[in-house]
C-alpha cells in the first residue's frame, strides 16, 4: 500500500510527518531520511492497530494535493 506523508521541517531541527489519510498518524525523524522511515513504522503500527480492532483500512487512492495561496493582511506577518 501508499500513502502519502506530508513532512514539516521544524525550526530546532528535524522533520514532523503527518499522513493524511490515516487521522492521528503523526512522527517525527532528524533527518528526511529517518522521518521516512519513521513514517513507515507508524503507518505500519497503525494499520496493524486498526486490523486488530477490526476496522476498515483507509487507503489514499481518491485523495487530491494541492496548494492554496491566500494574501494575509499587511499587518500579519510571515513566520
Amino acid at each position: 500500500m501508499r500513502y502519502q506523508i506530508v513532512l514539516r521541517p521544524e525550526p530546532e531541527g528535524g522533520y514532523t510527518v503527518f499522513v493524511p489519510t490515516l487521522p492521528g498518524c503523526i512522527t517525527w525523524g532528524r533527518t528526511l531520511r529517518q522521518a521516512r522511515k519513521m513514517a513507515a513504522d507508524a503507518i505500519g503500527g497503525y494499520i496493524e492497530s486498526l486490523a486488530k480492532h477490526g476496522e476498515p483500512i483507509p487507503v489514499d487512492d481518491d485523495n487530491l494535493t494541492a496548494n492554496v495561496e491566500i494574501e494575509l493582511p499587511s499587518e500579519y506577518s510571515r513566520v
